[in-house]
């Protein structure tokens, strides 16, 4: 299996650069240990690149949006308005709670100092309007297993599209390409999944451009939907279904009851998928082999904790 490179941005200080406004960082373990040798990083400090100084002064965002000292006799909204956006990434990692790189419970502040509610940081919030079918979370809530492979899984499976779908490729590969991905799709969201297979399928008529675009989005928000027990379930039961018949009658029942058990919450995902990836591996199942669903990135990263 093939993985490609995910192009992730991130704030810069999570990588253990020293750019926090008090001259430190915030190295994150995860980003900078465990996913550093598969990953390609675009660090990235807005407030570094709108001219700030390190060590500086705080800022803070107020309650009509605007990003200024804490003194309030600076205005950064503009320059930071005028950043320019990345291009190209299959992922961000911001900084939580950065008034510039958080995207979710930042801090508001009324001129007198009182809290005014939150939102997301400037930049942040640009970027994720500009690209909001992004991979993007903010480094606390991946300290939660179930979103860390959510993100993980995403940021491989819109790296391996990126790679695709800027080489020459033809109707019959994209037929190959979302062929290999049909049971990752369907544990997300299985009508987004036909609605992919609709675009495949006009793929050899349709303006080239328009495939890439249509395919490109409907990909990334069928990635995007969090794959329930229920969905997983039923892609394993479509994969008994492609395979169940070369099976023997003992392995068949053991697959089944696997599944079912699943499905009822007595045993957790990796039991039916490691029977898969073996029967897999044995070489009669060339299809099941090629399901990006079986091992969707690196197993030394060691993050099946799906529900």
């Amino acid at each position: 299996m093939t993985w490609g490179r995910p192009r992730v941005g991130t704030s810069s200080c999570l990588l253990g650069e020293e750019v926090r406004f008090n001259g430190g960082h915030k190295r994150y373990r995860f980003l900078t240990d465990s996913l550093d040798p598969y990953v390609d990083w675009v660090p990235y400090c807005p407030e570094v690149s709108i001219g700030l100084g390190t060590p500086r002064e705080a800022i803070r965002l107020t309650a009509d949006g605007r990003l200024v000292n804490r003194g309030g006799t600076a205005d950064h909204t503009a320059a930071m308005a005028a950043l320019p956006l990345p291009a190209d990434l299959d992922g961000y990692v911001f900084k939580a709670k950065s008034p510039s790189c958080g995207i979710r419970a930042v801090p508001r502040y009324r001129e007198d100092g009182q809290a005014a509610g939150d939102g997301p940081g400037l930049y942040a919030s640009r970027v994720l309007a500009a690209f909001p079918l992004l991979a993007a979370e903010d480094e606390g809530r991946l300290n939660d297993p179930g979103l860390r492979e959510a993100f993980v899984e995403r940021i491989f499976a819109a790296a391996r599209l990126r790679s695709f779908l800027s080489g020459p490729w033809s109707a019959g590969d994209l037929v190959a390409f979302h062929a290999r991905h049909k049971l990752q799709l369907l544990a997300h969201d299985p009508a987004r999944y036909r609605a992919a297979g609709r675009v495949v399928a006009a793929a050899g008529t349709a303006p080239r451009e328009q495939t890439v675009s249509l395919y490109r989005d409907v990909f990334l928000a069928t990635m995007a939907s969090r794959a329930s027990r229920g969905r997983h379930a039923n892609a394993l039961q479509h994969a008994y279904g492609r395979i169940g018949r070369e099976l023997g009658r003992a392995r068949r029942h053991d697959l089944v009851a696997r599944i079912d058990a699943y499905r009822r919450g007595e045993e957790p995902l990796s039991v039916p998928m490691a029977l898969l990836a073996h029967y897999a591996s044995g070489g009669e199942f060339w299809w099941l082999a090629e399901q990006t669903y079986l091992r969707p990135f690196p197993p030394d990263l060691r993050l099946r904790h799906s529900v």
